[in-house]
Order: C-alpha cells, then structure tokens, then sequence
C-alpha cells in the first residue's frame, strides 16, 4: 500500500487508480504499472485526471484493452496509435474522472530513456515522462519500476552540459523592446518573454540535474522548489515578467539572465557562456538623419 498523499483529491485519485490497476495486471506480458503526474506526487485537485503508464513485454490486443477498460467501467474510450506499434495511449472516463493510460513494450521505453541519457537529447518531451518516472508510484512490478528509477537518478554530466548549451540561445528582449513597441508587436515580444522564461528554465535544470521539457509545462513553483542552484526568488520572478509593462519586464528578464550566467560560470566553467554574456546591456541605437 503506498504512503497517504497530501490531500483529499490525490487519495481519491490514487485509490481508484488502484482499482483499475487491476485489470490490466492481469493482461498477457504486462510487467509494471506506475503513476504518474499530480496524482503521484500528491498536489492533485478536482480537475486533475489519473496519468497511469503500463509496461508489458508485447502490447496486448485492442480485444484485451476494451475488456479492461469495460471492467473499469469507463467511458468516452479514445484509443490512440497504430496496431503493431510498441506504443499507444488510451482516454477514458471513471466516475467522471479522466484517465489517460500510456501502454508501451518494456523495450520502446528503454528506448526513450537512452534517447535522453545516452542521445543526449535536451528538446524531446521525452524527458517529461523521465521526470514523471523518477517519481511515479508503482502500482505493479515495484522491482522492475525501482531498477529504472535508480537508473535516472543518476543524471549524465554530459547531458547536464548539453542542457545548459542548448538552453543559451535566448534572444536580447532587453535589447530591442524599444524599437518593437512602436510596431504594434505586443504579441510577439510577449512571446519571447516566454521563450527566454523557458531557456532559462532550462539552463537551471542542468545545473540542477532535473529532466525538463517546456512541453505542457506546469506547476512552476514546485519545479523550481527542487532547484539548489538558482537566482532568488526565482518563481516570483518569473512571474512578474507578466504583469509588468514590457519595459520593465525586459529589464527585469535582463537581471534574470545576467544572474543565470553568473550561476553557469560558478558551477559549469566548462560551458562557454561568452555569447550570452555579450548579448546583457546590449541595446540596439537608433539613427538620426544627417
């Protein structure tokens, strides 16, 4: 039995995931079943749906798929992927709740993990679903689940190096929101505010050594929480970049980044930052007529 969850949504959410854990334990090669998402870690609320993944050694039928789901009495079934693929998601509805379910072979989602850890890739929304790995709960096959925990746990120096470049091309808001303003681009420098909150966002999670992905990305608070390298008050910040004039908002961006590469110089001297750090106090100089 897992430990008791913090509040009312998430037992109610981890309970009924039990229950229809059930009837996929029962299925030809499965092997592991977890959940993940708020639900597992504990901050669920009466919105949140069930995030559940289930491992098998080969996919089972649509047959045997449809039988579980009518065992768990859901609803509005959506199944999602192709037959013959190692890989498919399924949506359906308990009692009014959402319960999405990825089903995959035990090798695809090996896999996956070695396209991050191994591939080194920094962009996948794979490393969403590693991040969510690291603390799922297991409801089934807790060994084979613990065995890739460990596994993640240990996070490559050279991907923590990979993110931290990768994450360096933030673009200058400071440099040209001047100029922008008058051209009716409330939009777009809206949206590079958001880029650059995401880069920086990225470049932290390598020097934290967290899995990160901007894909769908929420509850900023509690990812920023498990940082021990980070400008102060971090989340606070980046939030006021929305709430303030962009003016002030650039600068503000501006301070956060000139903090972040301070950071990667202090803890990853390795990383050339000279590109970004070049690119603070820039301003782009109008011309006058002669």
């Amino acid at each position: 039995m897992n430990e008791p969850h913090k509040n009312a949504a998430s037992r109610y959410l981890l309970s009924l995931a039990e229950r229809n854990a059930q009837a996929y334990i029962a299925l030809p090669g499965a092997r592991a079943i977890i959940l993940v998402g708020s639900a597992a870690e504990g901050v669920s609320d009466y919105h949140s749906d069930i995030d559940m993944c289930i491992f098998y050694d080969a996919l089972p039928s649509e047959e045997a798929l449809l039988a579980a789901c009518q065992q768990n009495q859901g609803d509005k079934r959506q199944l999602f992927g192709e037959p013959g693929q190692e890989a498919g998601i399924e949506i359906y509805h308990v009692n009014g709740v959402e319960c999405q379910i990825v089903h995959t072979t035990i090798a695809a989602w090996e896999r996956d993990m070695a396209t991050v850890l191994e591939q080194l890739d920094v962009t996948s929304p794979l490393q969403k679903a590693l991040s969510g790995m690291l603390v799922a709960l297991p409801l089934y096959g807790e060994a084979l689940v613990r065995q890739w925990q460990e596994k993640l746990s240990h996070y490559p120096d050279a991907l923590a190096q990979a993110m931290v470049r990768h994450y360096m091309a933030i673009v200058p808001v400071w440099a040209i929101q001047e100029r922008m303003q008058p051209r009716d681009a409330t939009i777009w420098l809206h949206q590079l505010l958001v880029e650059a909150s995401y880069q920086l966002l990225g470049i932290l999670a390598g020097l934290n050594r967290l899995y990160y992905s901007s894909f769908q990305f929420k509850r900023m608070r509690h990812f920023i929480a498990q940082m021990k390298i980070a400008p102060p008050d971090l989340a606070a910040r980046l939030e006021a970049l929305f709430h303030n004039d962009i003016a002030i908002a650039a600068a503000q961006l501006e301070e956060l980044t000139r903090e972040v590469v301070e950071l990667v110089e202090q803890r990853m001297p390795e990383v050339d930052v000279t590109a970004l750090r070049s690119r603070i106090g820039m301003r782009q100089q109008s011309w006058q007529p002669l």
